[in-house]
């Protein structure tokens, strides 16, 4: 049922790294995250484009090597529409995502701390009323487990590499576009 202790500890170890270098890049002060949404500071988007180019490359390797496995779960379009809007309404009134709120507690801060007993509540919430929302959850397209390389018959390698080319290209972007508000 649960993977061996090696697989556990190495998810524990790199959530702490994760958790750190959050922190260490501002991304779990609040008015980092409200600069994001106000289109001012890109220091969010900066650190989670790193995060999933990063992650891209190290699931695929770790699966490549036998250290990691995939847990594909079904595409639902429901599930991915409810949690979308479960998301985004939690992060407009906390002001934090879950693994800022994570770091922001880390870091003393009650706002956080309030905000991760809310979501524990919410998430509790959530499994008592999910028989009723199974109606929503599967009543869109339903996809199956599938993903994208299975999806576009390539290489899962082949959109690796189109993951980490495209955030390169984004960032790229980016960094000159601050550059040139800067300058004006």
């Amino acid at each position: 049922m649960f993977d061996p202790i090696s697989k556990l500890l190495l998810g524990l170890a790199t959530g702490m790294v994760f958790g750190f270098l959050l922190q260490k890049g501002r991304a779990a002060k609040f008015h980092v995250i409200i600069g994001q949404f106000l289109l001012k500071d890109w220091t969010v988007v900066k650190i989670m484009a790193t995060a999933v180019a990063v992650g891209t490359v190290g699931v695929y390797a770790l699966v490549s090597m036998g250290v990691a496995t995939l847990h594909i779960k079904p595409a639902l379009l429901g599930g991915v529409l409810l949690g979308g809007v479960l998301f985004g309404a939690g992060l407009a009134v906390f002001g934090y995502c879950p693994g800022t709120s994570v770091a922001a507690s880390g870091e003393g801060r009650r706002d956080a701390m309030v905000g991760v007993v809310g979501m524990l509540f919410g998430a509790g919430v959530y499994v008592a009323l999910y028989p009723a929302l199974q109606p929503i959850i599967k009543g869109l397209a339903d996809w199956g487990k599938i993903t994208l390389p299975q999806a576009t018959s390539l290489s899962p390698w082949a959109w690796v590499a189109g993951v980490v080319v495209a955030i390169t290209t984004g960032l790229l972007a980016l960094a000159r576009l601050s550059t040139g508000r800067q300058s004006v």
